[in-house]
């Protein structure tokens, strides 16, 4: 099958373009800048990718598939009858205050049962992290980032400042021992977990406890459905919450901020994208000759249009297959190039108490990948019709007489 003229002239024109002084520069700085600007979006939505799933891993490693509150104990017999459950426990919980010498530090204090607890909780299921943990004994674990803000080690003290009892008119306090730290490479919980026993917890909260049911399941994408399935299943006065509200304000500002992302480099993109209208624009007055000569030849005005648009076309297709190739390649290797970065600089640039996570991760998806390729490719064939339609106009005779 013969390939139409006009693909050939295009791609003569294309590779004629190198070694053409300006024009050549220009069409150069145009694929260049297509190709960083999907090299761009590909590393920026892959590390948003990778950041998100990092921290929702870590994030149900330290909570459960789906909270239960105000839930009696004897609940858990008809929770685990459901279907999709893994594992059920009871907890307490509580916001309060930790106290060692004059340092005052927020927690959420947890009580959980150390032989139920790990079924549910994968942080805490790793050999001996809840052994020392036992009823009377007045032990606590606190997670790494907040032991280390209250400069206490295993085996000293540290003061649970609790809310005034029913008709009292002042917090109590009570000493625990710490007995362990935790580190579940999530900053949020590493800065405030604190856990002791179910019963001690229920001694030291009395009526301020929460109590509630904690549940594992076999998929946590089903959380919501499952949750919904509770909630109209079991007694009203039972709030049923799964993962993703107990944390849909950090997952929702995360989506903002990508499609925020997505935006702004998407017009990055469309800038050097368009760049190819100053491409096209001179080639067509550096081949006026040509074109007049080709439409004295028969060649109707659509096809002087469609050489153009092919040579514009092709550009954004050169730019749009190299920055794929690049961005995939950043992307695949951020884990290698961030700390070279890193080291260079002599600075950290994720902050755990800042980002949550301590590492740059990476997820590159083909859903984000194809869009940012088409949208490229759109961009650019956008870019060459203007210019393409200019050069059919070009009456032979003019463009003659001026060469």
């Amino acid at each position: 099958m013969a390939v139409p003229y006009e693909w050939e002239i295009g791609w003569r024109y294309v590779r004629a373009a190198r070694g053409r002084g300006f024009v050549s520069f220009i069409a150069g700085v145009s694929v260049a800048g297509i190709s960083l600007g999907v090299a761009a979006l590909i590393v920026v939505l892959s590390v948003v990718n990778g950041f998100t799933k990092e921290v929702r891993e870590r994030m149900l490693d330290a909570v459960g598939h789906v909270e239960l509150y105000d839930a009696a104990p004897e609940l858990a017999a008809r929770v685990r009858q459901q279907a999709g459950v893994v594992a059920v426990a009871p907890f307490v919980a509580s916001p309060l205050l930790l106290g060692r010498g004059d340092l005052l530090r927020g927690a959420y204090l947890r009580g959980v049962l150390p032989a139920e607890e790990g079924a549910v909780t994968p942080l805490l299921a790793r050999p001996g992290v809840l052994a020392p943990l036992a009823a009377g004994e007045h032990r606590i674990l606190l997670g790494s980032a907040l032991a280390r803000e209250l400069g206490v080690k295993v085996g000293e003290r540290v003061t649970l400042v609790l809310p005034a009892a029913a008709g009292g008119s002042a917090p109590r306090w009570q000493l625990f021992t710490l007995a362990g730290t935790l580190d579940a490479g999530h900053h949020e919980y590493d800065s405030t977990l604190a856990l002791v026993h179910l019963d001690d917890a229920l001694e030291a909260l009395g009526d301020n406890a929460t109590r509630g049911l904690r549940v594992r399941l076999a998929d946590a994408q089903a959380a919501p459905r499952i949750a919904d399935t509770l909630a109209t299943t079991l007694d009203p006065r039972v709030i049923v919450r799964d993962w993703t509200q107990l944390n849909r304000a950090w997952f929702d500002s995360v989506q903002i901020q990508k499609r925020m992302l997505s935006l702004i480099v998407v017009l990055i993109v469309a800038v050097a994208a368009f760049n190819l209208v100053s491409t096209l624009v001179m080639t067509v007055t550096d081949k006026r000759g040509d074109i007049a000569i080709l439409r004295t030849l028969g060649a109707s005005p659509r096809s002087i249009m469609g050489v153009f648009v092919v040579q514009g076309a092709l550009s954004g297709l050169v730019g749009t297959a190299a920055g794929v190739a690049l961005g995939l390649l950043v992307a695949f290797n951020v884990g290698t190039l961030v700390p070279a970065i890193e080291g260079l600089l002599g600075a950290k640039l994720l902050p755990a108490n800042v980002y949550l996570i301590s590492r740059m991760p990476s997820d590159p998806q083909w859903a984000d990948v194809l869009p940012i390729a088409a949208i490229s490719l759109a961009l650019a064939f956008a870019a060459t019709l203007y210019p393409s339609w200019r050069a059919s106009r070009l009456k032979p005779a003019e463009a003659l007489r001026h060469d």
